[in-house]
This record gives structure tokens, C-alpha cells and sequence, in this order.
């Protein structure tokens, strides 16, 4: 791993040759291969190099000896659509210039949970509750920077209101100080916290590397990398003085916080036409470049532009390809690894269990999936119950699991046009508290408060802020989720509950709850009647024997809080968007761009595993080089959905739109065209495969495998999908050209989250082109 430092070079030339360089290097290993073995790979590259010297520490930043405020703009939109512009607010410490032992680092870590760790955490409930703002902002303590710093605010605030956010964390901050927290929220804090450094679940992320960001965190600013991996000692000191009655989270707030000077309020005004002014003024800044360039420097720069634009179209000689180790179609297993797995009937209802017994290291993983069919697609799941407040339940969960969650769960199913759709409640606890477990799942689906104005009135403004800042920041998700709406029912479920129909019904659902909050809970009463039946429920269980024991015998007892009574299933029969091109209009320089077809209904087209092969080739060939390398964009990909059907190609951080979509149309050209050799054929194969082999804990293994039930996808055709993508050739490639050059046609459509300016530029070059939607 190689550190980048601050100062300041003559040019980019020089910054890498002094800085990426084996000297200013760090070098990790992680497995259980010949440590001596290792070291002579190191020493043969290493060899190749000279030793220098790289003065490459981060300096430290010097305390502020008093607070400051600092108020800046940020482009918003015009407020035509009826929406106020408001702004957003950030109180922002360095908290020390020193370093840090690990006991405090936990120590830090565990406030930073009991301050804002849930939503039920007392500084974040009061910003909630507070109504100054929509939703919070800033990621609490930060601590992977030399200098640790914490952070908190509020987006959505009245601008003549900014400084009642500053007076109320601080006022907040001084009553917690001296009242300190509950027991059972420092309890609920211990137990996450501690639940999650045992259990070590990097997701899909390689623990190795997890290990290892933990350590460079130190070791890039010259530390011991060890420490911050070596916390069970810390730990243990750390839980003692809390066994003992020691007051440990009221100092840390007031040296840390409150006492402490370094400390910069952030206030972020709209400015709606900040945009246009930021791109008059890059274009200016341009132009007047370019006018103080002689004639000569401005064929040299035309000169140098041509010659980057051919490296970057340049294929990689094959001579340099070979020198890059790899794998072979040999070393890939040829078979799939099946997930054991059992299904049991636990009633007469047809509820079922999926049992998955693997080591898990005494913990257990439980999803409970309840039929969304019977009810509308726009379900919102509340958290609290009658017997319990919000802040108790919480606090609860904390306490006797590692979390509990709830989300839906939509998909097309190949082969039927009806989705599976499901609710889904997931927690996971040690083997031990499997009941404690279940008996929190019973109580958030069947005693779930719906009466709490003011918690469910916060829950609306905080989604309704999230998705406008998804919009701006992840426009991407919201082209490809409007792309499918307009083909598929699930398409069209998921992007009501989570794409630009969901925003505007949010927005609806916010005015509604203030005139007719009566309404607004007999609807929610109504959804929760709909789902709450024993009929099509099913369990995932993940564990050990003991705890699939334990999560059969809680399981019936789950299913047993449900409804005999059985719903039938809700009409969602064409519930989908119109086809047409959209230009979702919000205050951007930057593009995301989506075209997407179906392939099943557009060309015909029968799934072969060979197509994962050539969609992931052409996201990082053509595309990768069309799209990102000389585009510019941050990113350009492509999606198939072997389920629904639907290509989908995105753009994200684009500055072109045109230029975009032509890249996309010359797909198929370039897959017929491609002349792949063995080699090449072989990499796109076993890089394939490195997706479907991915690293999995056991919980995502359990969890994998209840999906494909779910979807309908059996061993034996996971095994023939292997067995064609480990056989792909080349006239895959130009078979799939040919497929999507067929569904890129009139049946094809065009969806961009982009900016006023461009959507009216395109529709300038091709009238009529798309209809243009303002959403900010």
C-alpha cells in the first residue's frame, strides 16, 4: 500500500516518482501460505529498486484556541416546484492534537454509538424532535485521520434558524455530561458494539483486508499497526470501570467536546443560481486560457490532447498483458458449492422453514419473510410497540441481539409476470438468546405503534431528505429504477417504494399527514392487517444444529402471534411506467445516464450463463474506455437482469449525454467486431467467475441460498449456468451483440438525472427527444 502525502510538487511527474516508490510503501500479507515464500517474492521486486529516503509524514494540524463559524452556498434548485430551499448545518471538532490510546479510541467509539448510534440515541432523537431540521447529517467520530474528529448537523433547516442547531447540540451535550446516559443504554451500546467486533462480518469484503485497513489506519501515520486489530485488553479495562459505577462518557463529552476550542460551525445557505454562475465562471476561466496561449502552445496542447486520446483507445500490447499473473480455466472448480439446506412445513398455513447448518460461531441468523402481495406497494414499516416506547425498544434490541432491521424484498421471477415481493424482518443474536431474538421480531410485526405522529412525521421528512440527496449525489439508481418501472411489475414495485415515485409520494404523504393524520394511520392499520398472516411466511435460519433447533422452535411460536386469516393477493396488474425517454431535471454539472431494453420481450433472447461472461466484458472493455476513460465519466457500467430481462446501461458523474448514448449504441458493433484470443477469453471467464465465487460468510451464504428459493433457482441450474459460462467462446460475444443490437431500437428507452440547461440542450439537437420532469 502507497502513501500519498500533501506537499506540494513541480508537476505530476515528480509527485509519483518521489512518492510511489517501493520506499514510501507498506506491505501487508494475510493468509496461511509460506511466510519465507513470501518474503522472496518481496525481495525479487523489491530487488529492482533503490533505497531513497521519502519525507512523506502528515504534519499536525494545530488547535484552534477559539470556535469559528463559517458560512458557505451550495447550488439548489429554483423552488418553482413548490419546495422551500433550506440549509444545512454542521458543528465539526478536531478533537486532539496527540495521539490516542486504544482504550480511548473504544471509549470514543462507544459514546459516538450512545450519542447517535440509533435513533433512539439522545442527541440524535433531539435534533429529531427538534423540527429545525429534516434529517441528521454528519457521521459522528471519524477516527481513520491522524487527528480523530466528530461531527453533527442537520440538512433541511430554515436559514433564519441555523444558529438555535449549534445552541441546541451544545446544550445537549452539557446535559448529558452531567446526567450521563441509562444503564440500559450503555448496556445496549456495550453489547452491539462487542457483538460486532466478535462476530467480525465484513459482508462480501475479504477479512484480510479489513484486518488490514484497521491497521493502516495507524500505520500510515507511523504508529504501531498492531494496536488498533489488539482491543481485547482495552476492552476488558474499559468494561471494568464502567462495573465499577466510574463515570467514563461525562469527561470524554466535556475534554473531547465541550471544553474543547477546536471546533468550526458549518453553515451550507441555497444559492439557486450558484450552478449557472460556477459553470459561466469555469468557462471563462477557459477561455481566457486558451486567449493567453500563443499559437505554438495551442498546437502543442491540440497536439498532446490527440496523442492522450489515442493511448487511451490503444489496446494494451499483448506482450504487457502476459507479464500480469493469473489463473487458469483449470484451477476453477467445475461444480457448484451447494449451501446445505432444509425445508420443513411448520404449520398447516404453509408457513416454512429454510434451515442452513453451518459454523457460524454460535451465532444465529434469522430473516422472517412475510408476503407483501396482499398489500399496497408503498408499505412503511414503523418501528416501537405498545408495551415498549420507541426509545426502550431500541435500547432492547441493543441489548439482547447484534440488530434487528425491516425491508422489502422485490424481484422478477423468470418465466411469470407477477414478482416476489416480501417483507423482510432480519436480526441475528448469539445461539443463546434465540428466543430473545424472536420475541423482538414478534413484537415489531405485530405490536408496532402506528399512533406516534411525531416519530412517523420524522421518519417521512428523514426518507423525503435521503431521496433528494440520492437524487443529486446517486442519480444513477434513480435512471436505472425508472428504466425498469417502465417494464416489469417488480420494476415498477421497487421504484414506488424507493426510486422518483416514491420521493413524490413522500412529498404527498407529508402534507397529508398534517391534514389528515386520521387517514394516514387507518391506511397504515389497514397494510398491517394485510400482512400479518401465517399463509406464504417463511423463515431463514442460519446457524449451527443447536441454534436451527432453537430457531425452529421460537420460529412456530413467531408464526403462531400471526393471523390464521388469509388475504388474497392485491391487483398490481399493469402497474407499470410509461415507455418513454425522461430527462429528470435537479441542480447538477454532472450527468448519469441510463438506456435499458428487455431482452427477453425485445429479442427473443434465451438465457445462457454466457452472457454474464460478455456483460461483465463489456462493462470493463468498451465501456470502461468509452464511457470513464475518454468521456470522463466517473463511471460507466452495464446490468443484465437474468431475472426480468432488462439491460440496463448506466453512466455516473458524467459530463456528456450524447456522447454517452452513442457510446452505448456502439456495443454491439464492438461485440460482433471483437476478436478475442485464447488468453483474453480465458481472463473474462475466470474474472467472471471470481462474481459468482465471491467471498461469503456463512450468514450470506444462508442468506444467498433463501433468495434463489425465493426465486426459484435450483442447484441443478446454477450447475448448468457454471458449466455454460466456463464454456463460453467467441461467438457468444457475437451472438450477444446481435441480441442487444435488436433490443437497442424503438424498444429501447433513455432516462438521465441532469440539469436544466442540457435536458433543453438535447432536446434543442433532437426535438423531441424526451420529456423533461423538474424534481429539484
Amino acid at each position: 500500500m502507497l502513501q500519498r502525502c500533501g506537499c506540494a510538487c513541480n508537476d505530476a511527474g515528480e509527485f509519483h516518482s518521489r512518492y510511489y516508490h517501493p520506499s514510501n510503501g507498506r506491505f501487508w500479507f494475510y493468509g496461511d501460505d509460506n511466510p519465507a515464500k513470501r518474503l522472496e517474492l518481496l525481495d525479487a521486486y523489491l530487488g529492482e529498486f533503490e533505497a531513497r529516503p521519502v519525507q512523506s509524514a502528515v504534519e499536525t494540524q494545530s488547535l484552534l484556541s477559539e470556535p469559528r463559524r463559517v458560512t458557505a452556498h451550495y447550488a439548489a434548485g429554483d423552488g418553482e416546484d413548490g419546495e422551500e430551499q433550506k440549509a444545512y448545518v454542521a458543528l465539526n471538532w478536531v478533537l486532539t492534537d496527540t495521539h490516542l490510546d486504544v482504550e480511548t479510541e473504544l471509549a470514543l467509539g462507544f459514546l459516538d454509538y450512545l450519542l447517535l448510534g440509533t435513533s433512539a440515541a439522545p442527541l440524535r432523537k433531539a435534533l429529531n424532535d427538534s423540527g429545525l431540521g429534516a434529517a441528521l447529517i454528519g457521521g459522528g467520530i471519524d477516527d481513520e485521520l491522524k487527528q480523530p474528529i466528530f461531527s453533527v448537523g442537520l440538512k433541511g433547516v430554515d436559514p433564519a434558524a441555523t444558529d438555535k442547531v449549534e445552541v441546541l447540540v451544545l446544550e445537549k451535550l452539557g446535559e448529558l455530561a452531567k446526567t450521563g446516559f441509562t444503564a440500559s443504554a450503555v448496556e445496549a451500546a456495550i453489547n452491539t458494539i462487542e457483538f460486532s467486533l466478535r462476530e467480525n462480518n465484513t459482508g462480501s469484503f475479504p477479512r484480510g483486508l479489513s484486518l488490514m485497513l484497521r491497521a493502516v489506519g495507524a500505520w500510515i501515520y507511523d504508529r504501531d499497526p498492531y494496536v488498533p486489530i489488539q482491543w481485547e485488553e482495552a476492552l476488558e479495562s474499559f468494561k471494568t470501570k464502567l462495573a465499577k459505577g466510574e463515570d467514563v462518557f461525562g469527561p470524554l463529552i466535556s475534554r473531547y467536546l465541550l471544553d474543547n476550542r477546536h471546533r468550526v460551525s458549518v453553515v451550507m445557505l441555497p444559492d439557486p443560481a450558484l450552478g449557472a454562475r460556477t459553470e459561466a465562471a469555469e468557462k471563462e476561466r477557459l477561455e481566457a486560457a486558451r486567449a493567453a496561449l500563443a499559437r505554438d502552445e495551442l498546437v502543442r496542447v491540440a497536439a498532446d490532447t490527440a496523442a492522450l486520446k489515442e493511448r487511451q483507445e490503444t489496446p494494451d500490447a499483448p506482450e504487457a498483458l502476459t507479464c500480469i499473473p493469473s489463473l487458469k480455466l483449470s484451477d476453477i472448480p467445475r461444480t457448484v458449492t451447494k449451501v446445505p439446506t432444509s425445508v420443513s412445513e411448520l404449520n398447516p398455513q404453509g408457513s416454512l422453514l429454510l434451515g442452513h447448518e453451518l459454523f457460524t460461531n454460535d451465532v444465529l441468523y434469522l430473516e422472517a419473510a412475510l408476503d407483501m402481495r396482499p398489500v399496497p406497494a408503498d408499505l412503511l414499516p414503523l418501528m416501537g410497540t405498545r408495551k415498549e416506547s420507541f426509545v426502550e425498544l431500541t435500547e432492547r434490541i441493543g441489548r439482547k441481539t447484534g440488530g434487528v432491521s425491516v425491508y422489502p424484498f422485490t424481484s422478477a421471477k423468470r418465466g411469470q409476470a407477477e414478482p416476489v415481493a416480501y417483507v423482510m424482518v432480519r436480526g441475528k443474536a448469539m445461539g443463546g438468546k434465540a428466543g430473545e431474538l424472536v420475541d423482538i421480531m414478534r413484537d415489531v410485526l405485530t405490536d408496532a405503534r402506528l399512533d406516534d405522529k411525531a416519530r412517523f412525521t420524522q421518519m417521512v421528512l428523514e426518507t423525503k431528505a435521503g431521496l433528494e440527496a440520492g437524487l443529486v449525489g446517486s442519480g444513477h439508481r434513480f435512471a436505472g429504477a425508472r428504466l425498469g418501472a417502465q417494464r416489469s411489475q417488480a420494476g415498477w414495485v421497487s421504484e414506488a417504494m424507493g426510486g422518483l415515485s416514491y420521493l413524490e409520494y413522500i412529498r404527498g404523504l407529508a402534507k397529508r399527514v398534517e391534514s389528515d393524520w386520521e387517514g394516514v394511520q387507518a391506511d397504515l392499520e389497514s397494510i398491517r392487517s394485510l400482512l400479518l398472516q401465517r399463509r406464504g411466511a417463511i423463515i431463514n435460519a442460519t446457524g449451527d444444529a443447536r441454534a436451527l433447533a432453537a430457531a425452529e422452535r421460537h420460529g412456530k411460536g413467531l408464526l403462531a402471534a400471526l393471523p390464521a386469516a388469509s388475504a388474497g393477493a392485491a391487483d398490481w396488474s399493469g402497474r407499470q411506467l410509461a415507455r418513454t425517454n425522461e430527462a429528470l431535471v435537479v441542480p447538477t454539472q454532472v450527468n448519469y445516464v441510463g438506456k435499458a431494453a428487455n431482452l427477453y420481450a425485445d429479442a427473443g433472447y434465451k438465457l445462457s450463463g454466457a452472457a454474464y461472461v460478455v456483460e461483465k466484458y463489456l462493462g470493463t472493455s468498451w465501456l470502461w474506455d468509452k464511457v470513464r476513460v475518454v468521456g470522463g465519466a466517473y463511471g460507466g457500467f452495464c446490468s443484465f437482469d437474468s431475472h426480468s430481462g432488462q439491460f440496463t446501461y448506466l453512466s455516473y458523474r458524467d459530463p456528456n449525454l450524447l456522447d454517452t448514448l452513442e457510446a452505448y449504441d456502439g456495443s454491439p458493433a464492438f461485440l460482433k467486431g471483437l476478436e478475442l484470443d485464447t488468453d483474453a477469453l480465458t481472463k473474462a471467464v475466470i474474472g467472471t467467475m471470481g462474481d459468482i465465487d465471491a467471498y461469503q460468510l456463512p450468514d450470506a451464504k444462508g442468506y444467498a441460498q433463501f433468495s434463489r428459493h425465493l426465486l426459484g433457482v435450483t442447484d441443478e441450474e446454477r450447475q448448468m449456468r457454471r458449466e455454460q459460462i466456463l464454456s463460453t467462446t467467441q461467438k457468444d460475444f457475437r451472438e450477444f451483440g446481435e441480441v442487444i443490437e435488436a433490443a437497442s431500437g424503438p424498444a429501447a428507452r433513455v432516462v438521465a438525472v441532469t440539469s436544466a440547461d442540457k435536458a433543453a440542450a438535447v432536446n434543442e439537437e433532437r426535438p423531441g427527444f424526451w420529456e423533461v420532469k423538474k424534481v429539484l
